[in-house]
């Protein structure tokens, strides 16, 4: 299971639990992250336009964004959080690894609009929706719909509910956890989020069975 609290996309307030600082220099580091990039990148190879940029929603340690910024050119990746230390983190991991196609992360929170980007070519979310409010999951996908040309992809990563059913015993004693660390906290049924997508203008394309009980879910705006 994917350790949910080493990003967020909702300020400095919530537990960045899994992380650990790598010198003076700011960066921090989230193990979940070099288990599941490898798996997740096959994946946005696919889904992703070759070209344009591509914001990042909570990006977290940046760990991953740098990852799929080496991976992905000549795509451009725009990563962004609300919490300035994962900002900070963000930018001294790419400067580390000398990235020239990632852009210095940029301060987002997810419920509050307009965006601070004006458009994008793609928006991918890893790890967002089961450990903030249900709000902000609204606010990804009426954020997203504002930058987003007709035809783009909206690419979310996690564990998800099926019908109203959890798709192991593990993600059922995760969403328990989660819950009981904050009742508005859980992890999504996939058909409620197909819904909220489908309000905010955004058909679902493609469910990807990903490791660890996880799934990758493509919509595309209509």
């Amino acid at each position: 299971m994917t350790d949910p609290r080493y990003h967020d996309a909702l300020g400095p307030a919530s537990t960045h639990a899994d992380e650990a600082p790598s010198g003076a220099d700011g960066r921090l580091h989230a193990p979940a992250t070099q288990r599941n990039r490898g798996p997740i990148l096959e994946v946005l190879m696919r889904l992703l336009p070759a070209e344009g940029t591509v914001l990042e929603i909570a990006s977290g340690t940046g760990e991953h964004a740098v990852w799929f910024a080496q991976n992905l050119r000549p795509l451009v990746w725009q990563p962004s959080d609300a919490d300035p230390e994962m900002r900070s983190s963000i930018d001294a991991h790419a400067q580390a690894q000398g990235v020239r196609t990632i852009q210095p992360a940029i301060a987002l929170d997810v419920r509050h609009t307009p965006w601070p980007v004006r458009q994008a070519r793609a928006v991918v979310c890893i790890n967002l929706i089961h450990i903030a409010p249900w709000a902000a999951a609204a606010g990804l996908f009426a954020g997203a719909a504002g930058i987003l040309p007709q035809g783009a992809p909206l690419v979310l990563y996690g564990p998800f509910k099926r019908n109203g059913a959890h798709t192991s015993d593990s993600n059922a004693r995760f969403d328990a956890s989660l819950r009981a660390s904050d009742p508005s906290w859980g992890v999504r049924d996939l058909e409620d989020v197909d819904a909220l997508a489908a309000a905010n203008g955004f058909a679902r394309q493609e469910v990807v069975e990903m490791p660890a009980n996880n799934l990758t879910v493509a919509y595309v705006k209509e």
